[in-house]
């Protein structure tokens, strides 16, 4: 996108006659993809043809854009140039669907070839447009086709200053060794992926028994968690970990990294769970320091042990991330970059291949839930980026191990044997039916989220304006006040009174901002985050249960797994008995619908859910008995997996205040959900303490 951005800004033109039927660029285009049309009746389009539809669609895209933005055509004007423009589009669709390749020409990550920039500068010129000579990119060295804003965080200039030289790896000469290549002229990658195809007894290599379940503080490490950072403290060094979601991955691969002494260690995820990442690395490796790239990076710091990027913002980063001197690297939801063409995968693949260079035995981890065995082709990526493969064959240690079969592909032992050497790699899965001794029967996962940033400072200006008047109430109240207990200048007798005052006039409309509102507030921010995280679980482990308070949240979640093609159902409130049976059969029956998105009061009890096993809460319940009722749909007589509820937090709110204060009224047991006898606590308890952690803080801030 910042390419095209860029090549727009490169055009100096005006838009004054394009609504002229013979002049600018629509006559151009339309001759041009009235070609396209003709040409593709006689059949597949070839390569320079290609180019020519992606070019056309290109010019289209951006002509829309200016005309939408122009201040001098009229209204009548922009209709007409926008409706010769969707007779483009439509002539451009309609040759797609006889040549469905084209397709991929036509989503915004495509790569833009050089021929294709010569095209498009050919094509504005006939259209009497005069464009700028694009301006030399200061980054074009990192590599072909990353040329977007790159940016270098003032920390890491600081970084650099304080140790100006990386320690050299003397191990990485001795690596590079040769091999006897009896297989050297062997085509070799089809074969090993048509091994995968074929089907075999286990995707798990063998992995070491567990030394120790020890961990952190008060945390205690799953068997099958202990088994893999035993791995790597044995020596093993990329690992494929497809570990269905609930098993752990992150704690895994921080732990491994420790065992491995792969600091500094990048992390690639999504923007949804980068949060976590840097919460769970305070949980699992104390010791070590998490900093998260947020935008320029103008906050990072750069002597943390743990660096956390979203795919999103990688481009204008890995300049400096690929010489940073990293000893790891771990990619999350790893099937983010199966399309080797993205810009996501380029840059992933760069950082990889550029981190093997400096470092002899790196620490590499690709991370996902998504089932080995569904299209094998797509992992062409992920082996890339562990070093099993390049573009053409297998690199040294899978070769060797290849070799060592002492069989070709012409031989038919010869794929199971190359299935079990690139398992051997590091390819690590277990499903949660496989682990389930190690495992509760239930359990809850939090996954922090961040709020847009205009989300997020409307929702804290809310929190000021709320503590400011509970601080302006007490205040009021201890002029009066006869007795109290004065603990570090605080009456919390008195904050406690005011609380529960403000908790009992929530429902009146003259006190304005309240807990209420605010946690509705948050529910329709993190609704479409909360939406993704439920999308990326349906892809990988299959129905998924969505759960939400308010029906605005229900809706926009809605909206997000219509736009991410996923079939969905509901249940609500306001359905009839006949509608209501028709959505339950159509989640637990239809092997199509993927999520069923539900209201907290209307399907948390009478409903059966349990051919799902996952179920992401998206907004916080006032209690742990309401939560627990939610989860119960699926954990029920006859659920044969453990069930994991994945409870999504707005963090930097008072939506993780909420969450601490239900799990510590509800005890260690019932946070665990492990069935336990807990002492029920009333949602009006958690409200008022919710507003005495409000106006405690805003006193304590007042008294510095």
């Amino acid at each position: 996108m910042a390419q095209r951005q860029r090549q727009r800004g490169n055009r100096r033109t005006t838009t004054h006659a394009r609504h002229k039927d013979n002049e600018g660029i629509v006559p151009v285009l339309a001759r041009a993809v009235r070609e396209l049309e003709s040409a593709v009746q006689r059949g597949p389009l070839s390569p320079g043809q290609r180019i020519r539809f992606q070019v056309v669609a290109l010019l289209a895209r951006e002509h829309r854009h200016e005309v939408k933005a122009d201040t001098e055509l009229t209204e009548a004007q922009k209709a007409d140039e926008l409706k010769r423009l969707d007779g483009i589009a439509t002539i451009l669709a309609k040759t797609a669907t006889r040549d469905p390749n084209l397709f991929t020409l036509l989503s915004e990550d495509a790569v833009i070839s050089d021929g294709a920039k010569e095209l498009r500068v050919e094509m504005l010129r006939k259209a009497g447009v005069e464009v700028a000579p694009e301006e030399p990119k200061p980054d074009d060295e990192a590599g072909p086709g990353l040329g977007e804003r790159r940016v270098i965080p003032q920390s890491v200039v600081q970084r650099q200053l304080a140790n100006p030289f990386l320690v050299p790896d003397f191990d990485i000469a001795r690596t590079r060794r040769t091999t006897s290549q009896r297989l050297a002229t062997w085509e070799l990658l089809g074969p090993l992926f048509r091994s995968f195809e074929l089907g075999g007894a286990s995707s798990c290599m063998d992995l070491p028994e567990a030394t120790s379940l020890n961990a952190p503080g008060d945390l205690e490490l799953m068997p099958h968690q202990a088994r893999l950072i035993a791995a790597a403290a044995e020596g093993h060094r990329t690992f494929l970990l497809a570990d269905e979601p609930g098993l752990g991955k992150t704690a895994q691969a921080l732990l491994a990294a420790q065992a491995a002494n792969a600091f500094p260690l990048l992390v690639v995820c999504p923007n949804v769970v980068k949060t976590n990442w840097a919460r769970e690395t305070q949980r699992w490796t104390p010791r070590r320091r998490a900093t998260v790239i947020h935008g320029d990076g103008d906050q990072v710091d750069a002597f943390a042990d743990v660096i956390v990027v979203n795919y999103e913002i990688l481009d204008r980063h890995v300049g400096w991330l690929g010489d940073f001197g990293f000893r790891g690297m771990v990619v999350d939801e790893a099937h983010f970059i199966k399309n080797k063409t993205s810009q996501r995968s380029r840059h992933v693949l760069e950082l990889s291949e550029r981190l093997r260079a400096r470092t002899a035995r790196p620490l590499l981890m690709a991370l996902t839930g998504t089932p080995l065995i569904n299209d094998i082709e797509d992992f062409r990526a992920i082996w890339q980026f562990l070093g099993w493969i390049d573009d053409v064959k297998p690199l040294l240690p899978l070769m060797d191990a290849l070799e060592e079969t002492e069989l070709t592909p012409a031989d038919p032992p010869f794929y199971p044997a190359a299935r079990k050497s690139v398992i051997d790699q590091g390819i690590v899965r277990r499903r949660k039916v496989d682990v389930a001794a190690d495992i509760p029967a239930r359990r809850i996962a939090d996954i922090p989220v961040e709020l847009d940033e205009d989300d997020s400072r409307s929702i804290r200006a809310a929190e000021k304006e709320l503590a400011r008047r509970l601080v302006q109430r007490y205040k009021a109240a201890l002029e009066t006040r006869r007795t109290g207990s004065v603990v570090d200048g605080i009456d919390h007798e008195l904050v406690r009174r005011v609380a529960t005052w403000e908790r009992e006039e929530m429902g009146s409309s003259t006190t304005g901002e309240n807990v209420f509102s605010m946690l509705r507030r948050i529910g329709q921010a993190k609704a479409g985050l909360a939406a993704d995280y439920a999308a990326q679980l349906a892809r990988n482990v299959g129905k998924v249960v969505f759960f939400a308070r308010h029906v605005d949240v229900m809706d926009i979640a809605e909206e997000t797994f219509t736009k991410r093609g996923l079939k969905h159902t509901s249940i609500r409130g306001d359905q009839t008995p006949k509608a209501r049976e028709k959505a339950i059969d159509g989640f637990v029956n239809d092997p199509d619908v993927q999520v069923v998105v539900c209201s907290l009061s209307a399907a948390g009890v009478g409903v059966n859910l349990q051919v799902a096993s996952n179920v992401v809460l998206a907004e916080l319940s006032w209690t742990d008995a309401e939560q627990t009722q939610a989860i119960d749909r699926v954990h029920r007589i006859g659920q044969s997996d453990p069930v994991t509820a994945w409870r999504i937090i707005a963090a930097q709110t008072i939506d993780t205040r909420i969450a601490e204060l239900i799990d510590s009224k509800a005890g260690l047991a019932a946070r665990a959900l492990d069935g336990s006898d807990e002492e029920v606590t009333s949602s009006a308890d958690v409200q008022t303490e919710a507003l005495v952690v409000l106006l405690t803080e805003a006193l304590e801030r007042e008294l510095g």
